[in-house]
C-alpha cells in the first residue's frame, strides 16, 4: 500500500508553514537527517502508540510532544536502523522486538534544519518503557482510537519558534496538545490507517 504523502501532512500544518515549505529549496540548505518511530503495541487488547514529552531546555523543541527518535549517526546503516536505535535509547524498547512495517513520508523542519524520516513499527510485546532522562520527561501512551477520532483535531493559538500567536492545527491526545512536525507525521499515520481499514 502506498503512503499518503505530503498532502496528509498539510492537514495539520499552519498556513505559514505550508507556504514556507512550498518555496524553500531544502537540498540547498544541506539539512541534517533524523529518524523517528511510530511504535504500535497492544495494551489490554487495545492498540496503543507511544509519544514522549521533551524536557524544558534552551532549544526549538523544548517541552514539546514528540515521537521517539533523533539524529541519524554515521554508524546507522539506514534511517530505519536509526529509528530503532533511538527508540531503544529514549524509551527502552528492544529493537529486536520491533518490526518495521513501513516508512512514511519525510518531513522537513525549517527551525532546526532537519529532514525527519518516520517509520511505522509494531511490537506484540507490551513494552516496559524506560525513559532516557536527558531526552524524555515523560512517556505518553495513546490508544490509536484517539488519533483516529476526528473530534480530537483542534485549533490552538500558539507561539512557536517562527511566529507568535498563530492558529495551529493540533491533536489532543491523552490530555496533551500535539502540533508541529509530530502532528504532521501523525496526520499521515491517521490517513494511512483509515485507508487500510477502509
Amino acid at each position: 500500500m502506498s503512503v499518503p504523502g505530503e498532502r496528509s501532512h498539510f492537514l495539520m500544518a499552519p498556513d505559514m508553514r505550508i507556504r514556507e515549505l512550498d518555496t524553500i529549496k531544502i537540498e540547498e540548505k544541506r539539512p541534517r537527517h533524523a529518524a523517528v518511530m511510530m511504535l504500535l503495541y497492544p495494551k489490554e487488547e487495545i492498540t496503543n502508540l507511544v509519544l514522549i514529552l521533551r524536557p524544558e531546555y534552551e532549544g526549538v523543541h523544548s517541552g514539546q510532544i514528540a515521537l521517539p527518535g533523533g539524529k541519524v549517526e554515521e554508524y546507522d546503516r539506514t534511517y530505519g536502523d536509526a529509528a530503532l536505535r533511538e527508540t531503544w535509547e529514549e524509551v527502552g524498547v528492544d529493537r529486536e522486538t520491533v518490526e518495521i512495517l513501513s516508512p512514511l513520508t519525510k518531513v522537513y523542519i525549517p527551525p532546526s534544519n532537519f529532514w525527519v524520516h518516520p517509520f511505522l513499527g509494531f511490537t506484540d510485546i507490551l513494552p516496559d518503557f524506560v525513559p532516557q532522562l536527558e531526552e524524555v520527561a515523560k512517556v505518553i501512551e495513546v490508544p490509536i482510537s484517539e488519533l483516529l477520532d476526528d473530534d480530537n483535531v483542534i485549533s490552538k493559538n500558539l507561539t512557536t519558534s517562527y511566529a507568535k500567536n498563530i492558529e495551529v492545527p493540533s491533536f489532543e491526545l491523552n490530555g496533551y496538545i500535539v502540533w508541529g512536525a509530530t502532528a504532521m507525521m501523525l496526520s499521515e499515520l491517521k490517513v494511512f490507517i483509515k485507508s487500510a481499514i477502509g
